[in-house]
């Protein structure tokens, strides 16, 4: 081969040094939100039998294991509660004697502004029915009355200690409804981290175990978006954006890196992006037939995600990353 110019692509790709220095795109250790689950009692530390080397802590245990992670550079922490009572007007979700306020008040107390705790806000685990709304007497998701719900949670949340609040429950105008109620308690400055795009998935399957919250009856696609559309999670920004959400989330991840890439093409706001619990369980139970290396398959996984566009990822690596030193 001879002439000018011969284009060698592999001349960056021969040394570690060189491959680094011309990476188009970084995973942020600093960008990852580590997930936990807090449940009732003390000195609970349950396996999850779903979710390899993932945890539900009691209160007491939650704060030994978010020091530990602290330690090891570990500040954002996303919380899902698991009630021990449940009702159909989701009672637990809120209020000084609710889980997730003692969780947050707790940890808040515990670590001030080390940490970034951010309360997930949705119904279904704090229902009896296992919705993410409240239910008609016939059975109907009422979009409305459970907005006035969420509301009063987060403000309840912010002034337990959270530093964003994060509704994932899909309900149309939840977050202007969220936005007025934080204002209207004086809690401007509590930013709202919308799940703006969050599909009717079939990756969810470990969380709702890990978090007890799989439906009764039915499922969730009358709300969450269908897979089979795009344009309409433009839509769904959009309008969070213009009811006064400060980030976007994509929810799952890795199925959806076509939207992902969109909405950082559209949107202004910063994005995230959420490594589900069946993305995450996939790659530990193949990692543990040993069919993957762990640490390589992660690592390209949230790579694949930062490359779409996601600047923030929520994801069940985010310890390992920290701990086991991965990057």
């Amino acid at each position: 081969m001879s002439g000018f110019p011969i284009v060698r692509p592999r001349r960056l790709r021969m040394t570690p040094a060189l491959r680094s220095l011309a990476a188009e795109t970084a995973i942020k250790k600093e960008k990852l939100i580590q997930p936990y689950f807090a449940v009732e009692g003390s000195k609970q530390v349950q396996e999850i039998s779903t979710l390899p080397g993932i945890y539900r802590y009691s209160v007491d245990e939650l704060v030994k294991q978010v020091e530990k992670d602290l330690k090891s550079g570990i500040k954002n922490h996303i919380l899902f509660g698991l009630p021990e009572a449940k009702d159909e007007r989701a009672s637990g979700v809120s209020g000084k004697k609710s889980l997730i306020f003692r969780a947050l008040s707790t940890l808040k107390k515990q670590f001030g502004d080390e940490v970034v705790l951010i309360p997930d806000l949705c119904l279904c685990a704090y229902t009896s029915h296992g919705h993410c709304g409240l239910l008609s007497s016939g059975g109907e998701i009422l979009n409305d009355e459970t907005n006035a719900v969420l509301a009063r949670a987060a403000v309840s949340y912010a002034e337990a200690g959270a530093d964003i609040i994060a509704p994932s429950d899909m309900m149309d105008g939840r977050v202007l409804a969220i936005r007025n109620a934080l204002d209207a308690a004086g809690k401007k400055n509590t930013p709202i981290m919308s799940y703006s795009v969050k599909y009717a998935s079939a990756f969810y399957g470990p969380f709702r175990e890990a978090a007890h919250s799989a439906p009764a009856s039915g499922d969730r696609k009358s709300h969450q978006m269908d897979i089979r559309n795009a344009r309409e999670a433009v839509l769904e920004a959009y309008q969070d954006a213009a009811e006064g959400a400060d980030i976007l989330m994509v929810k799952p991840a890795m199925p959806y890196l076509d939207v992902i890439a969109e909405l950082k093409k559209q949107m202004v706001l910063p994005l995230a992006a959420y490594q589900v619990s069946g993305e995450y369980a996939a790659l530990a139970f193949a990692a543990r037939a040993g069919a993957a290396d762990l640490r390589a398959v992660a690592l390209e996984s949230l790579t694949a995600i930062t490359r779409a566009g996601a600047e923030i990822i929520l994801s069940y690596f985010t310890r390992q990353l920290h701990a086991e030193k991965w990057m």
